[in-house]
């Protein structure tokens, strides 16, 4: 079964294996439609008995790249935090299906988009892909639960590690740290993915259903309370100087000066 979704999001089911990918090239920037196509999708495959698995990947060279600011120049900071709290809303939704999911991180994860991959039960990867909390380079707050879940995969020191320098890691460390599950050929991640997610379907549904719930209890909650932290956070330093310096220093491709202010 294949179908369509407003051609920037496709599903696939082969095998009680859904493939959900993400059709944004090359960096797969999400929007608030973007996230909520995913959590429409994922409900979706909640009540399809064909599917006992899912795949979430991307087409391109990035896996996700982040969220996509073209627009924000022209909103005002109503608007902005809006937004923001809308596209939260929708991620909790995601945190919320009862699936497992399997993505497939070819290239960047980086900003929401880290945030993204560690919404899946697992993640393989490859040595040439990038993960970064990149939020402090920006003078900017967290985001999209990550306040939760990157603690809850690598440990408190390397989730403190990677969300106060900002770092970009290789798959490779992100592997050694536990961020990702399997590390393997950049040509075999999806196919990897699958055969993870395969391997997951061939269990008892019921069984797996049970089992991650017992592991995720509490998780969704908890990012919802996190999001609602982390977008008051996000709204206070977006009015800081040091904020404006970490955009326009990522844009020219600088370093950023920042002052404290």
């Amino acid at each position: 079964m294949s179908e369509a979704i407003r051609e920037e999001l496709s599903v696939t089911i082969t095998d009680y294996v859904a493939t959900v990918e993400i059709h944004r090239p090359p960096n797969n920037f999400f929007d608030l439609e973007l996230i909520r196509q995913i959590a429409d999708t994922y409900a979706k495959l909640d009540q399809d008995s064909n599917c006992r698995a899912i795949v979430l990947c991307s087409e391109g060279k990035h896996f996700c790249a982040g969220a996509d600011f073209s627009a924000r120049d022209s909103w005002g900071q109503e608007q902005l935090d809006t937004q923001a709290g809308n596209i939260y809303r929708e991620a909790a939704r995601i945190f919320q299906a009862e699936k497992p999911v399997i993505a497939a991180i070819q290239g960047a994860a980086v900003g929401g988009g880290l945030g993204l991959a560690c919404s899946a039960d697992h993640r393989v990867t490859c040595a040439e892909a990038r993960f970064a909390a990149n939020f402090s380079r920006l003078g900017f707050h967290q985001g999209f639960g990550l306040s939760v879940t990157l603690p809850r995969l690598v440990g408190t020191s390397h989730a403190s590690l990677l969300l106060l320098t900002g770092r970009r890691i290789s798959g490779a460390k992100a592997h050694a740290i536990g961020l990702a599950d399997e590390l393997v050929p950049h040509s075999e991640v999806r196919q990897s993915a699958f055969a993870l997610a395969s391997e997951i379907a061939m269990s008892a549904p019921l069984a797996v259903h049970a089992i991650r719930r017992t592991l995720r209890e509490g998780l969704a909650q908890a990012v919802v309370g996190a999001t609602e932290h982390e977008l008051a956070e996000q709204s206070r330093l977006r009015a800081s100087a040091d904020f404006q310096e970490g955009v326009q220093a990522m844009a020219q491709r600088r370093p950023p000066n920042f002052k404290g202010c």
